[in-house]
């Protein structure tokens, strides 16, 4: 009994120890995860980790490389990208953003419309840097994704006009990228979607939907096709528009025209009429006015003027001579001169 006595303090010694070094082993299991926590930016082999799901996307023309944070994140990481085409290697697009996204055409950086390009990115967390991660590749007329044309309508009776403008593209023009360029044009009744009528690859950017019901509203659609994108482009917004009357018989504009005119002529000659009245009003002469005004004239100056006859006009006769000289009868003229002084005595004596 006693070596039993002597035994026991130290039974209960060992176990207290190995409740000491049980707990502790807890206590440094808690410390290591509360660390892996507060610092779950690094993994036990001390790798930072790096960015997921990295890829590169084209719209309008534009390259952005775009990523997901880490599995761990943690606060006050940085990113750094770089991308390279065909001919080049990587060149540094941003540097130390806090964005989860970089877009290369704002960085003043040489992009061809043509080109294939592939991007990539590292996380830093102070000094120290991840890995980097590449993306896809693209090509970049073919990858990139068309953004929706704007659209406007005009009502024109019975029909009506749609005018498209293309989508403006971050890098040179759609017509310059995608020379056979061509739109899909939908068009329905409001509230009729499902019968929608379609008329594709229209190259104007102005077209004209005739035969359509008048004083009804139509919603209309549109889409770029490329000979070049895999997919049209992403629809405009829809736009709707009502039309007006039919469409009118080709003379009754001419019978518009004609009583338009017949109305301004009458208004013409009634104004003239009235301002002839105002200008000209009639008055009233006083009776002697008039007898004296009708009543003729009895001067003796005016009846001699009245029985008087045309004076009798004095004039000479002239004859003329086959030879060209001239004589007047009586005298021979100044003309004459000396041509008749040398006529015979016979002529003279004749006169």
């Amino acid at each position: 009994m006693k070596h039993c006595h002597t035994l026991c303090p130290a039974g209960l010694l060992y176990k207290a120890t190995g409740d000491i070094w049980e707990n502790m082993s807890a206590a440094m299991c808690v410390f290591v995860l509360t660390v892996s926590a507060l610092c779950g930016f690094r993994e036990v082999s001390g790798v930072i980790s790096t960015p997921t799901n990295v890829r590169l996307t084209s719209y309008n023309l534009n390259l952005v490389l775009r990523w997901d944070p880490p599995e761990q994140p943690a606060d006050h990481l940085v990113y750094t990208t770089e991308y390279k085409s065909t001919f080049t290697g990587y060149r540094v697009g941003c540097v130390n953003i806090s964005t989860l996204e970089c877009d290369f055409t704002q960085l003043n950086v040489s992009i061809f419309e043509y080109g294939k390009y592939t991007g990539r990115v590292r996380v830093q967390w102070g000094t120290e840097s991840s890995a980097w991660v590449e993306s896809n590749q693209i090509f970049l007329d073919k990858d990139t994704i068309i953004g929706p044309p704007s659209v406007s309508l005009q009502s024109i009776q019975a029909a009506i006009e749609v005018n498209i403008i293309d989508p403006v593209f971050h890098i040179s023009a759609l017509r310059s990228v995608y020379h056979l360029a061509t739109y899909n044009v939908t068009f329905w009744k409001d509230g009729q979607k499902e019968k929608a009528r379609r008329i594709p690859y229209m190259q104007q950017n102005r077209v004209v939907l005739s035969d359509l019901d008048p004083w009804t509203k139509y919603c209309v659609q549109v889409q770029v096709n490329t000979e070049r994108d895999h997919n049209p482009s992403k629809p405009s917004r829809v736009v709707c528009e009502s039309t007006t009357k039919g469409q009118e018989a080709p003379w009754l504009p001419a019978v518009g025209m004609f009583i338009a005119m017949a109305a301004v002529v009458a208004l013409v000659v009634v104004a003239v009429v009235n301002r002839k009245k105002c200008l000209l009003p009639k008055y009233a002469l006083p009776q002697h006015f008039e007898e004296y005004l009708l009543e003729p004239p009895n001067s003796s100056m005016y009846v001699a003027m009245q029985n008087s006859h045309p004076p009798e006009e004095i004039y000479d006769k002239i004859s003329i001579i086959a030879d060209g000289r001239t004589v007047v009868e009586g005298r021979p003229l100044e003309a004459a001169g000396s041509s008749s002084s040398q006529q015979p005595d016979t002529t003279a004596g004749d006169r």
